[in-house]
């Protein structure tokens, strides 16, 4: 029983790895080819190019991807601190950034909703077209 929670925490932790590992190459190649868009970003674009031409697989990084969102809380505690620590900003401008967090926050879940629907649609098709 312990042996597989060990290599468990192995596959994930490697997992891990991987994927800080992506974020590394995309940072670099942002920097070297000048790319107009944030290193996180242009990895996850990378990401998705490699998964969608099956250079890798979805199991290969998925117990690590869960763990990832699983902790997704613990990658927002800096945030928390720095209203903290800059409390007079968020007293003169705290309207005008709680405005864009907001606008922000549901664009990228309008467009994640749209990009899940797109492949949602697209599987669906590619299943029906196998039968």
């Amino acid at each position: 029983m312990h042996i597989n929670k060990i290599k468990n925490l192995g596959m994930t932790l490697t997992q891990v790895v991987a994927l800080c590992l992506l974020w590394f190459v995309s940072d670099w190649l942002v920097s070297v080819l000048h790319i107009p868009l944030p290193s996180n970003v242009f990895g996850m674009f990378l990401l998705l190019f490699l998964l969608f031409s099956k250079v890798i697989k979805v199991k290969w990084l998925k117990a690590g991807s869960s763990w990832l969102i699983a902790e997704m809380l613990l990658f927002f505690i800096p945030a928390v601190i720095a209203i903290v620590n800059y409390r007079s900003l968020f007293e003169h401008q705290g309207l005008k950034i709680a405005i864009v967090i907001g606008l922000s926050t549901v664009f990228v879940l309008t467009t994640t909703a749209m990009v899940v629907d797109t492949v949602y649609r697209y599987e669906l098709k590619k299943i029906r077209g196998n039968r």
